[in-house]
């Protein structure tokens, strides 16, 4: 399935190294000017645009629908260390920020593990169904949100029905058991200690109906609903299997974003954002092994010594420019309309 898609964007890539558009090119927007000054035919996209839809796989053409309504991330949330890495953790996570402006102390309840950044998959799937809601702007998103089970665990990628119902179970639960004491988007103090981040759940199991609603606490329906604090989440993020993978993907997701240039971070500074419960010389080689694996969706990451400094360069990588080309194309010009 990768091959194909690679295999595709390549096409489109040399058609564009064929108009002379090779030179390098640094935003999106740049991008899209290049292509339209290659004169390439809007009927020659379409076909083949339409062309590459027949062929994809079931599960990638799943994916391009999947995309009209995103997983989302909630942005002050993304590079201050809320969550565990870990899917075992009862450590509390206890951090400040080096102006001491954010603070966060994160703890379980007796005999509960943290939330992890595992269980964090369910609030970006509830963020997406918020953004969907804001967008049409025909209402005000409910805190409460009712979602039929086959599309949550479809939307993160959860294929064994009988062993992630229970997984997922799991996961409400230690999102609901988790305690949150911040003063991020909490200046004034008006949230007391010992919220979470959702305040109920429930499931119901009928004949004809298999549901979960999930009731969000008021802080982080407040942080969901405020402008612009939602990030799209690429899909590829469901198949990362380490917390540590999932950590660095998030951080390159705000910081860099969409944007084609660079954003380094030394090493010490990730340990302390990650909230991680490892010695630092583990976290040191687990960290290298990941930057090496180099496998992030949408980011490359590079690991660069400087002296006796130690730095990971984020950067988007040049095929994710073409395939959000390709996207906006589509949208822009309404490509194959029919299904």
């Amino acid at each position: 399935m990768r091959d194909f898609l690679t295999s595709f964007l390549k096409r489109i890539t040399v058609r564009l190294e064929k108009e002379g558009t090779k030179a390098k090119i640094h935003s999106q927007e740049e991008l899209k000017k290049s292509v339209q000054n290659t004169n390439i035919q809007k009927k020659e996209v379409e076909k083949d645009t339409c062309s590459y839809k027949e062929s994809l796989p079931a599960p990638l053409l799943q994916k391009t629908i999947i995309s009209k309504n995103p997983t989302r991330d909630v942005m002050n949330l993304m590079d201050t260390p809320f969550l565990a890495l870990s899917k075992n953790r009862k450590k509390p996570i206890i951090y400040e920020s080096q102006d001491g402006t954010r603070k966060t102390k994160i703890s379980a309840h007796s005999e509960c593990f943290l939330a992890s950044i595992y269980d964090w998959d369910i609030i970006l799937f509830v963020a997406g169904k918020i953004q969907d809601i804001l967008n049409k702007g025909s209402d005000i998103p409910p805190r409460t949100i009712t979602i039929p089970r086959h599309e949550i665990l479809k939307a993160l990628h959860k294929h064994n029905v009988n062993t992630q119902q229970k997984e997922l179970e799991n996961s409400l639960h230690r999102l609901r058991r988790t305690a949150i004491d911040t003063t991020i988007c909490n200046e004034d103090g008006r949230y007391k200690s010992d919220f979470g981040f959702i305040d109920s759940w429930e499931y119901t199991e009928r004949k004809d109906k298999k549901e979960i609603k999930i009731t969000l606490s008021q802080w982080l329906y407040e942080l969901i609903c405020t402008k612009g604090a939602l990030l799209k989440v690429d899909t590829g993020y469901f198949e990362i299997t380490s917390g540590l993978k999932k950590f660095l993907y998030r951080t390159a997701r705000k910081c860099v974003g969409n944007n084609n240039d660079s954003w380094e971070f030394s090493i010490e500074t990730l340990y302390d954002k990650s909230g991680s419960e490892r010695e630092f010389k583990k976290f040191k080689s687990d960290l290298k092994q990941a930057v090496n694996d180099n496998d992030l969706p949408e980011y490359s990451m590079e690991w660069i010594e400087k002296g006796k400094q130690v730095v990971v360069i984020f950067k988007k990588t040049r095929i994710n420019q073409i395939d959000n080309l390709i996207e906006k194309l589509e949208i822009e010009h309404n490509l194959c309309k029919s299904n």
